[in-house]
Formats: structure tokens, C-alpha cells, sequence
């Protein structure tokens, strides 16, 4: 467990550095400032303040309706009190239609929310925009396979790259996001073999959720890991707090567990 008052903030090079040395970075989501300080306590590398707070915190029925206005206030909960961990913001939903749209909100999390680096969704598509903000000075996250803002669109809520075709697409994605200048890429719902493929692809540090043991690093939102979140589960979610005892112990037992390569475990894998 890090000493916040002393380690060294995480910043991107260190997370190249992680992947490098095969440390397998921990990465959770987070909206709050009571949040961040627990999780930087239990040694949580990265955190995502992501467009899932629309869902999980303002009881919205996906991330589209979360607006630039939701995204800075907690964004900046978290960076007021964060000491430690990597900060990554969600551009939501219409904030990132042009690349001038995309650098004009890029800049407002980084400058009002406190924001390390920003993610967007997209991959050979939004290369030109990713370019355009690394381009002013904006790090840049990309997320591939299933997009959560994307989810009315046909496809869905479902395992994305299963096919020849869609694996060829999402490598390409990869490819594409890394050459624009990205500095981290998130992998969500692809099979475990094809994260490997892209993992072994790239040179930039990838961080997986339903998406097998190989990425660099593991992300789950919060409150799914907390077995908080209402309905059903999808089969990358594994309830810590059931197994540790308090909410400090959970999160401490998921560290312990992306860091050991014991999560994801198989029946987590696609």
C-alpha cells in the first residue's frame, strides 16, 4: 500500500513504465472526493472518472443523457483532493463531435475538472480528433470494442470482435489510435485472445474491463466491484466486498488480485 503523502503522483510515464516491467496496473472508476481518498489508500494506480456515473449516480438508463457539466463537477471532486492516482475523464456523449468541439471540452476537464488526460470512444474514426488534441497538448485515452455511448446503435450491449471481420476492425482501431498519438487505450467486452492480439500490437499501455487476464491493466466500475449496482451482472464483474469484509478491504482485494493475475479469472473472460 503506497504512502500518498510521500510516493510520487502517477503520471503516464509511469504507466508505460508499469507495462514495460509487466506490473499490472489497477484502475477503478471514481466520482468523489471520499472515494478518491479511500482508493488512493489502498494503491489504486489510475482512476476514470467516466460517463458511468450517469448511470450508477444519476440514475440515467445509460451515459448518453451525462453532460460537460456533470463530467467537470466530479471530475473536479476528485482532483481536489487526489494525490496519487492517474486522472482520466470521460468526454460524454456530443461533447466530441469535430475535433474543435472535442478540444474546446478537452480543455474545460482539463482546466476546470482537474483532468490528467481524457477518453474518448471510437477508434479508426476519431483518429483525426485524437490527433487534433495531442496535437494542442491534450493526452489522449482511446477506449475500443463495445462503446457505451454507442449502445442504441445495432450491436448493443454485446461481446464486440467475436467474428474474423470484427477482430480485423478492432486491431485496426488499435493501430489507428496509437498512430494519432494516444497514450492509453481502453479494451471493453472483446474475447480474452483478441485483447492479446492487440495488447501484443501496440506499444502503449492497455487497460481491459471484460476483457481478459493479458491487458496491461484492469478497470471496473466502482460500484460494481462493490456489488452495489442493481440488476444483473455481466460476467466480467466480480463483487469484492462479498469477500473483503468492509469497502476498504474490498478494494484492497482487487488490487491485490489485478496485480497477482488472479482477476480476471476465466469465468470472467469472454
Amino acid at each position: 500500500m503506497p504512502d500518498t503523502d510521500t510516493h510520487s503522483p502517477v503520471d503516464l510515464e509511469t504507466l508505460h513504465g508499469m507495462r514495460q516491467r509487466g506490473e499490472k496496473i489497477t484502475c477503478l472508476t471514481c466520482y468523489d472526493a471520499s472515494f478518491t481518498q479511500l482508493l488512493e489508500s489502498a494503491g489504486v494506480d489510475m482512476f476514470i472518472v467516466g460517463d458511468s456515473l450517469g448511470m450508477v449516480l444519476l440514475g440515467h438508463a445509460s451515459t448518453v443523457p451525462v453532460t460537460m457539466d456533470d463530467m467537470v463537477y466530479h471530475a473536479a471532486s476528485v482532483a481536489r483532493v487526489g494525490r496519487y492516482a492517474y486522472r482520466v475523464v470521460d468526454l460524454p456523449y456530443g461533447s466530441y463531435a469535430s475535433p474543435e468541439q472535442a478540444l474546446s471540452n478537452a480543455r474545460r476537464l482539463m482546466d476546470a475538472g482537474g483532468a490528467d488526460m481524457v477518453k474518448l470512444e471510437g477508434g479508426t474514426a476519431m483518429a483525426a480528433t485524437v490527433r487534433h488534441l495531442v496535437e494542442q497538448g491534450i493526452p489522449v485515452c482511446g477506449h475500443i470494442g463495445l462503446l457505451p455511448q454507442s449502445v442504441e446503435q445495432p450491436g448493443g450491449y454485446k461481446v464486440q470482435g467475436r467474428d474474423a471481420a470484427g477482430a480485423a476492425a478492432i486491431l485496426a482501431d488499435a493501430s489507428a489510435l496509437q498512430a494519432a498519438g494516444a497514450g492509453l487505450l481502453v479494451m471493453e467486452c472483446i474475447p480474452a485472445a483478441l485483447a492479446t492480439r492487440v495488447t501484443a500490437s501496440v506499444a502503449i499501455p492497455t487497460i481491459g474491463i471484460g476483457a481478459g487476464p493479458d491487458c496491461d491493466g484492469q478497470v471496473l466500475v466502482l460500484h460494481d466491484m462493490l456489488g452495489i449496482t442493481p440488476g444483473r451482472r455481466p460476467r466480467f464483474v466480480k463483487d469484492f466486498l462479498q469477500d473483503g469484509g468492509s469497502i476498504a478491504g474490498a478494494v484492497r482485494a482487487y488490487v491485490s488480485a489485478v496485480k497477482d493475475g488472479s482477476y480476471p479469472a476465466p469465468e470472467h473472460c469472454y
